[in-house]
């Protein structure tokens, strides 16, 4: 099948989003200790949404209600979303983002935005540089119950731009990215522009690597004509 679709990473990807994530991390660790969760079960070192697991199966683990588990979510969220907000407000947009986005539109290709960060601030971000018309599916962590890699992140984002996985691609500068791409078949794309290397993304799933997302559109020809 034809490209169809892209699926965009938004930080790294398309906008440098400086937020300190190592804080949000501190803080969302010190309220699951502060709920009693073992401080040996967490670390700084891993997301949120990780911590977030361990804290579900530990909660399980010692038959807490739900209702416990939801409002430790709702809370850890909340810390995230605050910094994002602030961190939205002195974000930059990366290098050939908007004349990308141009391009594929010409290519008449529906465009996705599959993102672990808030709506609130993808919502910002997008209307601070007027990218909201570009998207036809904008797809936060608010939109699913677990983000990428899981592939229930991504597979709501197709979802939504009505495609299948054979008819769209990729694009990301994480391996959470190329993961979820590899595990529902859709072709990825690496752009070691954020927090991964080539080597990295290389060894996670991608099956093709770009060093500037002006070199995407002819990409997407390329594999059109390869296909077809």
């Amino acid at each position: 099948m034809a490209i169809k679709a892209v699926v965009f990473d938004l930080d790294g990807t398309l906008v440098s989003f400086n937020i300190d994530y190592r804080t949000v991390r501190v803080e969302v660790k010190n309220l699951l200790v502060a709920e009693s969760v073992p401080a040996s079960v967490l670390s700084t070192g891993e997301s949120i949404f990780e911590m977030l697991k361990k804290t579900e199966i530990f909660l399980k683990n010692n038959s807490k209600p739900a209702k416990v588990m939801e409002g430790l979510r709702r809370k850890s969220l909340a810390i995230a979303e605050k910094y994002e907000v602030e961190a939205a407000k002195s974000t930059k947009l990366l290098s050939g983002v908007l004349d990308t986005l141009k391009a594929l539109k010409k290519m008449n290709l529906k465009i996705g935005l599959c993102t672990v960060n808030g709506e609130k601030s993808v919502d910002y971000i997008l209307q601070r540089f007027k990218l909201t018309d570009f998207f036809d599916a904008v797809v936060p962590r608010n939109r699913v119950k677990n983000v990428k890699p899981h592939y229930e992140h991504l597979e709501a984002t197709l979802e939504a731009l009505e495609v299948e996985a054979d008819e769209a691609i990729v694009v990301g500068d994480g391996i959470g990215d190329m993961r979820s791409a590899k595990e529902l078949k859709v072709i990825a794309v690496g752009l070691p522009t954020g927090v991964s290397s080539q080597k990295e993304l290389m060894g996670s799933g991608a099956n093709y690597i770009i060093t500037s997302l002006a070199d995407l559109p002819t990409l997407i020809e390329s594999i059109n004509k390869t296909i077809t």
